[in-house]
C-alpha cells in the first residue's frame, strides 16, 4: 500500500521543481508508518529537479526558515512539525515568505 497526498510549492519556491506548483505524490510508505520527515526526504528525492536547489528547502534536515508549511491549510508547528503522521489526502503546502522586490 501506499500514501497519496498533494504537494504545492507557492510564492516563487516551484523554482526548485521546474516551476510546477503542484504534485500528487505517492508516498512509499504504508497508512500510519510515514510522518513529515519521511515526507521531506521523498520530497527532495523525487521532486526538487536539481540537487543544487535542496539547500533552498533543506536546512540542517528540515524546511529551512522561511518557509511556511501548511498541512492541510493548517500551520505544521499546530500539527507536530516533522512529527506529523502523513495521510493519504493530506495537502501540503509549502510557501516560501522571502519575496525579492
Amino acid at each position: 500500500m501506499t500514501i497519496k497526498v498533494k504537494v504545492e510549492f507557492l510564492g516563487g519556491l516551484d523554482v526548485i521543481s521546474n516551476s510546477i506548483r503542484e504534485h500528487k505524490c505517492v508516498v512509499p510508505y504504508e497508512e500510519g508508518e510515514a510522518t513529515m520527515k519521511e515526507l521531506i526526504d521523498h520530497i527532495t528525492k523525487t521532486i526538487i529537479s536539481d540537487p543544487k536547489d535542496i539547500p533552498v528547502f533543506i536546512e540542517d534536515g528540515t524546511v529551512r526558515p522561511g518557509i511556511l508549511v501548511l498541512i492541510n491549510d493548517t500551520d505544521w508547528e499546530l500539527e507536530g512539525m516533522e512529527e506529523y503522521v502523513i495521510e493519504s489526502g493530506d495537502v501540503f503546502t509549502f510557501t516560501s515568505t522571502l519575496h525579492g522586490g
